[in-house]
């Protein structure tokens, strides 16, 4: 049996959104170059609305006025992945994935269920009956997103990625259509468990579950 392959953990938390879209371009380079192994990203960032590279990138979607981003210091950034609009806040992990798919993942379709089996299966450590819905990217409690995927691969390094709400202020979603997806709600850990969490716990089970969907062995701070 072959070695598991390393992911090296960055905890880096709280990071300006455009600080880890250069941060994520330059490590995709090192990862080309092999200069780092498969990386894995967390992060949480400061309110900030993002767009995809899709038709308008979501911003059709954004429903709130100009002057209402501005008045709560939400800013808005084209963020060069796949998807609709996503927001992103205090309360919600972003992990972003920075691995080499070759020679055995080359499989878009299949990274993307991959990631949502992460989600998934760390819902269900705590009790919380997470799936997929067919034709949707994501993973869902019932009708409500818990966990939003956005991803960009590049010959095959992979960079941006998921976004968890563990205790994201769900309020902040009525500023745009999540994702596109009109009719359908947003949920988050602490509202599906009930209690508050701590953020640090909820990452390291990521982390873990990362690990085992990814069959990679840990390093760094994990």
């Amino acid at each position: 049996m072959s070695a598991l392959r390393l992911l090296e953990v960055r905890r880096l938390g709280r990071v300006d959104y455009p600080d880890a879209l250069a941060m994520q371009r330059f490590l995709v380079e090192e990862r080309r170059a092999e200069r780092v192994p498969d990386l894995l990203l967390l992060v949480e960032h400061p309110e900030v609305i993002t767009l995809g590279v899709k038709g308008d990138g979501g911003r059709s979607h954004i429903t709130a006025s100009d002057e209402t981003l501005a008045s709560l210091g939400v800013d808005v950034f084209e963020a060069g992945r796949g998807g609709d609009v996503t927001y992103h806040g205090p309360g919600q992990i972003v992990a972003y994935p920075i691995i080499d798919l070759k020679p055995d993942r080359c499989d878009v379709h299949r990274y993307v269920r991959d990631i949502e089996e992460v989600m998934i299966r760390v819902c269900a450590t705590y009790g919380v009956s997470a799936a997929r819905i067919s034709g949707l990217t994501g993973a869902w409690v019932g009708d409500d997103k818990i966990g939003a995927i956005g991803i960009r691969i590049s010959r095959w390094i992979t960079s941006h990625g998921l976004a968890f709400n563990v205790g994201t202020d769900l309020s902040r979603f009525n500023l745009i259509v999540p994702c596109g997806i009109a009719g359908r709600g947003v949920t988050s850990l602490e509202r599906e468990t009930g209690r508050k969490l701590d953020h640090d716990e909820v990452e390291s089970r990521l982390v873990a579950e990362f690990a085992c969907v990814f069959a990679r062995a840990l390093t760094g701070s994990s």
